[in-house]
């Protein structure tokens, strides 16, 4: 009875330790973009999408995490990532962050569009490249118009 208690628990480890719900680095200049196709080389604008499951999506920028979004079922979703304007590679909670739309800061797709980790970092940025502040939310009102 010991022994098949312990063949069960040895058997349900992969079960258990097989579902990482966590952001995975991105490999630049050799990963695609799951929306548009191209290759994810620009270390400011990139971002990911986690699933509750674990499964990892990659967008050149977020403005294409945010048009995938319209082919996505969204209560799948567990983390939304934009990399951090001011730390390159780093990537933040894009829930949680503020957007600047800037016509001074170019991005891959053309939208112009950077996130940043606090609101402070964003508005200093403004003030040196103008542009226009968004939340997360406003953010995507704003995209899908």
């Amino acid at each position: 009875m010991q022994t098949l208690k312990y063949f069960l628990i040895i058997l349900s480890l992969p079960l258990l330790l097989g579902c990482n719900v966590s952001p995975q680095p991105i490999n630049y200049g050799q990963d695609t973009c799951d929306y548009c196709k191209m290759t994810i080389v620009d270390k400011v604008h990139a971002a990911e999408i986690v699933t509750n499951k674990g499964k990892v999506y990659k967008f050149d920028a977020t403005e294409c995490m945010v048009h995938y979004l319209e082919e996505f079922n969204t209560a799948e979703i567990k983390l939304y990532l934009s990399n951090n304007y001011t730390e390159p590679t780093v990537l933040i909670d894009a829930t949680k962050a503020t957007f600047l739309i800037s016509e001074n800061i170019p991005s891959p797709m053309g939208a112009f569009l950077s996130a940043f980790k606090t609101k402070e970092d964003a508005e200093k940025m403004q003030k040196e490249k103008g542009g226009k502040l968004y939340s997360w939310e406003s953010l995507l009102k704003h995209l899908n118009n």
